[in-house]
């Protein structure tokens, strides 16, 4: 699916055909950030788009939060709701180009976008950004789609039979924090950088 590069990001943007973009940080990864009491650590968030958790977390303390995304529209309208965040933080790349070391990377409807024949990819990338016990947290959609995406589906089973090759899957549970819209369409997940 050659077609899901930066141009069809920011059209999409563009047109104001951004469906995820929910307006607000996402509450799963909202109540996993206020559990942590480490402020230092290193944190990416790719295919953030408008970065509302990037945004809660900077103003909730955290100072090492990367903002990644394709799109230099989805970049620029973050930066101009947040004029003040460091532009050293901010990285407009190819997620599978991008390098650096994290304690934490979080999920928020970046795996969903992907064609899935990338999933594999997206699992050893993850892996090789993760810091010996650094983890990988989010949502994922835990059901299909009638029409041919993005947004991409799948099941939280088919989830464990490829995270479990390069993490060790500590949670992946349905999650009960979804906005309403998704409530029963989500699977939680902390995976750990440990299969070494």
């Amino acid at each position: 699916m050659a077609f899901l590069d930066k141009n069809y990001w920011t059209e999409r943007y563009v047109t104001s055909k951004t469906g995820w973009d929910i307006g607000f940080a996402s509450p799963p990864l909202v109540q996993y950030l206020d559990q942590i009491e480490n402020k230092d650590m290193q944190i990416l968030i790719p295919g953030a788009g408008l970065g509302y958790e990037v945004a809660y977390g900077w103003q909730s303390g955290f100072n090492n939060l990367h903002i990644l995304d394709f799109s230099s529209e989805a970049l620029a309208r973050f930066k101009s709701l947040f004029p003040s965040y460091p532009d050293k933080f901010i990285h407009h790349q190819d997620f599978f180009e991008h390098t650096g070391k994290y304690d934490l990377i979080l999920e928020q409807t970046f795996f969903c976008a992907l064609d899935p024949d990338l999933r594999e990819d997206y699992a050893k990338k993850m892996a090789s950004l993760l810091k010996p016990g650094g983890k990988l947290v989010g949502v994922w959609f835990d059901r299909e789609f009638d029409f041919e995406g993005p947004p991409f589906g799948g099941k939280s089973e088919e989830y464990r039979m490829l995270f479990e090759k390069y993490f060790k899957v500590k949670t992946l549970a349905p999650c009960y924090n979804s906005i309403p819209e998704r409530l029963g369409s989500e699977v939680f997940m902390i995976l750990e950088n440990s299969k070494i």
